[in-house]
């Protein structure tokens, strides 16, 4: 069959790479895509969020399948606006993608739900929003509403970093109109984990675990970003907590989206803390997360198309994943001031050298985040660049693995933590 697979990022090529394994596929469109994803099918010069431009690029090309990476063009509606022509698509369509695209509507999902979460309120008013955030004394979580790429979540100590955070997101406006509503949370403390899961709209079947490093520096220090590595098993996600995730998150948001008429069919991705109280919900996104995404295909032996065909056409209860028993370890190298600076002042344009020879490392793939062609080179063109993933017999092997593919990897202002999967190897 042809797929079109849409996005340019990290995520999109392990997708793109792993789709393209499928007997199913006959040949593979991406659009935009990147260069590290010219050898795996046709790229389109077309943005992720042009909704009419994919729609009648999949109508020419004769596409019956168009995988959807990212979460703009999900909440653009685009799985709507191709299920108008007949075309199967991965991914919810624009009522479902609200889970991740409006947090206010998410928070009220899982109020709706009876789902473990934060206390919180979500403001449209900086008076509001202010007066509240200085009646508190805890440390609190403020997040823009809207879309923010992964960086509209701002972790404060105390309420002046709080008060701080109101005014970056709604009075100085640093992640645009998706600000213009938000959510201020109670901190919760404990680790994080990533939880994913195939949704048909009646049933929902859970991945292997994975987890993410979300702070730019070692040691989990500095900013958030939209994710600097992930490793995949996690120990952590014990067989206890995904049952009790499964029972108290899936099966009440599944049933709640339901009374609501929301036909969710695509990826759940559920980011969970795991407090003292019991695992509590942060936020729903619906796609795969990136890096995780990258760890998680390494590992998948099964078929990519046959699991999202059947999650298209509800036949979850049909499939069974296969994974291998080996870890894998994605590591991010992002740009000069990624992390630190805004998007638009993060450097780019700076020549990429060693990659044909990284590539060569036994059992490391290298995934394209951020990366552009100019003049037959390779140069950076975003915040997070690449995504070097290895897999190996344990963690600290795979690890390894990705550090001497990264050794052959340089780019002026090259960044990347050297210590992603440090909490795993702490609880050995």
């Amino acid at each position: 069959m042809k797929i079109l697979l849409v996005g340019s990022g990290g995520r999109e090529h392990a997708l793109a790479w792993k789709i393209k394994q499928s007997p199913l596929c006959d040949r593979l469109f991406i659009a935009p895509g990147n260069p590290g994803m010219a050898a795996l099918g046709d790229l389109l010069p077309i943005k992720a969020n042009d909704v009419p431009a994919l729609v009648q690029a999949a109508v020419d090309l004769g596409v019956e399948l168009v995988v959807v990476g990212p979460e703009d063009p999900l909440a653009l509606g685009l799985v709507d606006a191709l299920s108008e022509k007949k075309i199967k698509a991965f991914g919810p369509t624009r009522a479902g993608a609200q889970l991740e695209a409006d947090k206010a509507f998410s928070k009220k999902m899982m109020r709706d739900a009876s789902i473990p979460t934060a206390e919180g309120r979500t403001f449209t008013s900086l008076k509001s929003a202010l007066a509240f955030v200085e009646s508190r004394a805890e440390p609190l979580v403020v997040k823009a509403a809207g879309l923010a790429k992964g960086k509209g979540v701002i972790v404060c100590s105390d309420p002046v970093e709080a008060i701080d955070a109101v005014r970056l997101i709604m009075e100085k406006k640093a992640f645009g109109d998706a600000g213009n509503t938000i959510v201020v949370e109670e901190r919760l403390d404990g680790p994080e984990i990533s939880l994913f899961a195939f949704v048909d709209g009646s049933s929902a079947y859970i991945l292997e675990g994975a987890q993410d490093h979300k702070r730019i520096g070692d040691g989990d220090t500095g900013p958030n970003t939209g994710g600097m590595g992930a490793y995949s098993p996690a120990p952590i996600l014990t067989d206890t907590i995904i049952d009790k995730c499964q029972r108290e998150v899936i099966v009440p948001l599944l049933d709640t989206l339901k009374r609501h008429e929301i036909d969710f069919r695509g990826m759940l991705f559920t980011g969970v803390m795991l407090t003292a109280g019991g695992p509590k919900v942060l936020e729903f996104n619906t796609r795969f997360g990136d890096p995780e995404c990258q760890a998680l295909m390494l590992r998948l032996k099964s078929d990519l198309v046959e699991v999202m065909l059947a999650t298209i056409d509800q036949k979850l209860d049909d499939i069974t994943l296969e994974w291998d028993d080996r870890t894998s370890v994605c590591v991010v190298l992002a740009s000069e001031g990624y992390g630190w600076k805004p998007d638009d002042q993060v450097k780019k344009g700076v020549v990429i050298t060693g990659l044909d020879e990284a590539a060569k490392t036994a059992d490391v793939q290298i995934f394209h985040a951020g990366t552009a062609s100019k003049d037959g080179k390779i140069i950076t063109a975003g915040g997070r660049v690449l995504g070097v993933t290895a897999i190996g017999d344990t963690l600290e092997e795979a690890r390894e693995k990705a550090h001497a593919a990264i050794a052959k990897i340089h780019f002026d202002g090259m960044q990347y933590r050297k210590d992603i999967g440090h909490r795993a190897l702490r609880t050995k």
